[in-house]
């Protein structure tokens, strides 16, 4: 066991222990509200609302079937205080959520930057503010999967590190990252976990103005709904926009919900722009390339819009919307700034959703959701980078991809030994991916892949089993038929054989593959007797079929400056996890406490050969601008943990300042003893925070150590470094008579305030882009 492991274990126990430490009227002094995710899990608890305090958090009821006919959600009167760490511990693993206020504090504009320091957690940084995608545990793009309300983000982000993550944390009103069991609900592409950002394009519910407005801090009469409903021509707005310093960058936005007799609608627009960053120092592994200050190639530009409806009816809604993303932005890196290396990609998405609640003995709801995407990005540069005129189209990436899901909840039902909630599922998924290549026209190579096409069914069913109010279980599996069509090499290099010859890779061959992965899971949540603890176990198997980049892949990525090369040979990929989690939700002291084990049979990854290619020829060792990269397959162990926490210490100036800490650490090699590449290091911090109903201050610092695991081959060891980040925000209801607005947050950030040179580990052109340098944010939100 590593050092750095045993001080992330002694920093979590010790964190437990020192439970006994604090009085029991202290303990009971601080109750929290329960945190809602919606991700997790087909069965969703209802829960009654409970009354409104200053910790309240409404859960919307079940609809009652003889009631009105509109389903309302009310906000609360008073809003939970900003800052409080939200643990999750009805769920059977580890659940990470980022509410509201902390996803508009961050102002991140990826889904990679905005968890990229949760505990477990990393981004792949390709390109900072344009490209980052989520890294749980180590795993990365091809085991993670990325949903918005409930469908895929299909886009290509996991087809390319440098390609954007197409749901963007602008519109979002909660992110959840679901790790264990709960990921066969997407499938055995998500065996790493899933990320869930939610938001009201879609509405399920009726927007309800007339509560929770400052009108009774005022005095004036709350104009409550009748009967349930929401008032007529209800309409709430939010207006939000922010600056940051190292990019010189400026953002906005807003947000539209308004509703009706039985219709709600949503409508969101913002845009984005950002230059070059500040870097602490000269970027580049190399000597005597051009420098001003600032990453070279690194600015970027998006905008996006939304619009939305649902329709409510008895027992249920139905809803749809559609989504624009448009994004441009440069990849940085040695030959990023000296051809202009650019992506332009847009997205247009149809998704909807609904859910009903018969009046049945047996069903207790039915939900679905709809979604096809159209996804196209062109990879723009210099040809020759001594030619201006040579700048034109280099790769182009296309997604066409339809998806359904159709669940159903069953009523729980009394079996004597335990209360028994069941749900099944029903999945559907069709993609057809191109990457055809102008330059390469009439080659054998002609683009990273031929036109492939990809077909899923799938079929599911989750069953939790009530005991007694401490004690549950849950039972849940999964069967997929995966049908994937295209062509992949006839032959591939021993890539084991170094006097192999790196250039024998044989024509294009048609194929026509099927696979039938099956997956299941047991766990089990104990509430303890001691300090509000709950303790979870879980275990899973899981198998996944291999992706169409996986199989299909035969030429140069230029962004990623790799020659990938796909394997026909590649088998279904097993993982056997345990994971073990200890939680404590309620008073002053909050944690959640997760250890785990995966061993992998069969571990795909993208392996380095240390030769090179070029004009569709490879070579042995250096000398041309591609690395050439094999997918492989190996048997591969993974294990780790994580912990997070925050102390409410005392009562100051009205307030509450407290100690939050944190550490994380992922160890992966291959059966051999050989590390995995791109493993995040071990990290470890803390801080403190002040907060009360209106201000929120926090300082925080991260360190990350020396990341010394490497591969063998094309990879190099990361220096550590010290992140340190600090803000103070102020949150306030405003009189609509005086100011015209209802509700105000404003708020600073520094981040990186130590001005480091910061090296993503986890990223393949970390030795020639700096993570960006200090950087002062300023942001403000209004809601009307």
């Amino acid at each position: 066991m590593s050092i750095q492991f045993k001080r992330a274990l002694l920093l979590g126990t010790s964190a437990v222990v020192g439970l006994s430490c604090l009085p029991q009227s202290a303990l009971a002094q601080t109750q929290l509200p329960a945190v809602e995710v919606t991700a997790p899990s087909p069965i969703v608890r209802r829960k009654p609302v409970p009354s409104r305090t200053a910790h309240t958090h409404v859960t919307r009821p079940a609809p009652n079937r003889n009631a009105a006919p509109v389903p309302v959600e009310a906000e609360p009167a008073v809003q939970a205080q900003q800052g409080e760490l939200p643990i999750v511990t009805d769920q059977f693993a580890t659940v990470t959520v980022v509410p509201n206020d902390e996803i508009r504090r961050s102002g991140a504009s990826t889904l990679g930057d905005l968890l990229a320091n949760k505990p477990g957690i990393t981004g792949s940084g390709y390109a900072p503010g344009a490209s980052s995608r989520p890294i749980i545990r180590g795993l990365d793009v091809n085991r993670v999967g990325i949903v918005e309300n409930g469908i895929g983000s299909n886009g290509a982000s996991d087809l390319g590190e440098d390609h954007f993550v197409p749901v963007d944390p602008f519109a979002a009103n909660q992110v959840e990252v679901i790790r264990g069991p709960a990921t066969l609900r997407y499938g055995s592409q998500s065996i790493g976990g899933v990320v869930s950002s939610s938001n009201n394009r879609i509405p399920d519910a009726l927007p309800n103005c007339a509560v929770a407005t400052p009108f009774q801090s005022y005095g004036l009469p709350a104009k409550a709904p009748a009967a349930g409903l929401a008032a007529p021509g209800c309409m709430n707005a939010e207006v939000r926009t922010s600056f940051s310093s190292v990019d010189r960058g400026v953002d906005g936005g807003i947000l539209l919900d308004a509703g009706g007799g039985n219709v709600a609608v949503h409508a969101d627009v913002y845009g984005r722009k950002a230059g070059d960053y500040n870097v602490p120092s000269y970027p580049y592994a190399a000597p005597g390339l051009a420098f001003n200050g600032r990453q070279p190639n690194s600015a970027n530009q998006s905008a996006g819009a939304s619009v939305g409806g649902s329709y409510f009816f008895t027992g249920g809604y139905i809803g749809a919307a559609i989504t624009q993303n448009n994004t441009t932005y440069r990849i940085p890196g040695v030959e990023g700034a000296q051809v202009g290396t650019r992506i332009a990609g847009q997205q247009t998405k149809f998704t909807a959703k609904g859910e009903y609640r018969p009046d049945a003995a047996a069903v207790e709801a039915i939900r679905f959701w709809v979604g096809a995407t159209n996804y196209k990005h062109n990879e723009i540069g210099l040809a020759d980078a001594s030619d201006l005129l040579s700048d034109g189209v280099r790769q182009t990436f296309t997604n066409k991809e339809q998806e359904g899901r159709l669940e159903v909840q069953m009523m729980p039902f009394n079996a004597r030994f335990a209360t028994i909630t069941s749900a099944f599922g029903l999945q559907v998924n069709h993609q057809e991916l191109t990457a055809p290549s102008p330059d390469d026209i009439g080659s054998p190579l002609n683009g990273l892949w031929d036109p492939n096409k990809n077909t899923r069914v799938a079929g599911y069913s989750f069953n939790e089993f009530k005991f007694t109010e401490t004690t549950k279980a849950q039972i849940a599996g999964r069967i997929e038929h995966v049908e994937l069509s295209g062509t992949t090499p006839s032959s591939i290099p021993n890539e084991f054989d170094l006097n192999a010859d790196p250039g024998a890779i044989g024509p294009a061959v048609g194929r026509n593959l099927t696979f039938t992965p099956k997956s299941g899971s047991i766990g089990l949540i104990q509430d303890l007797p001691w300090y509000g603890l709950s303790a979870s176990i879980t275990a899973q198997y899981t198998e996944r079929a291999p992706k169409p980049a996986e199989l299909f892949s035969r030429g140069g990525h230029d962004a990623t400056e790799t020659f990938d090369i796909g394997n026909p040979n590649l088998g279904i990929e097993t993982a056997k996890s345990v994971e073990l989690g200890l939680r404590r939700a309620a008073g002053p002291f909050r944690f959640e406490l997760t250890g785990y084990y995966t061993q992998y049979n069969g571990f795909i990854y993208r392996r380095l050969t240390g030769n090179t290619c070029g004009d569709g020829v490879c070579q042995a060792g250096l000398g041309l601008e591609l690395n050439q990269a094999i997918y492989s397959q190996r048997d591969a162990t993974f294990r780790g943990g994580e912990f997070q926490s925050q102390l409410d210490v005392a009562q100051i100036y009205g307030g509450t300042w407290g100690i939050e800490t944190q550490a994380d650490i992922v160890r992966a090699t291959f059966s051999d003893g050989t590390n995995v590449p791109r493993i995040p290091p071990v990290r470890a911090g803390g801080g403190l925070f002040w907060r009360d109903t209106n201000w929120f201050a926090r300082v925080n610092l991260l360190h990350a150590f020396a990341q010394n695991d490497i591969a063998e081959i094309a990879e190099t060891p990361t220096s550590g470094y010290n992140l340190l980040k600090a803000e103070v925000s102020y949150k306030t209801l405003l009189d609509p008579r005086i100011y015209g607005a209802k509700e105000m947050t404003v708020g600073v950030v520094g981040n990186n305030l130590l001005n480091e040179n910061i090296r993503n580990a986890v990223s393949y052109n970390k030795d020639n882009v700096l993570q960006p340098g200090l950087n002062v944010r300023a942001f403000a939100s209004v809601k009307f």
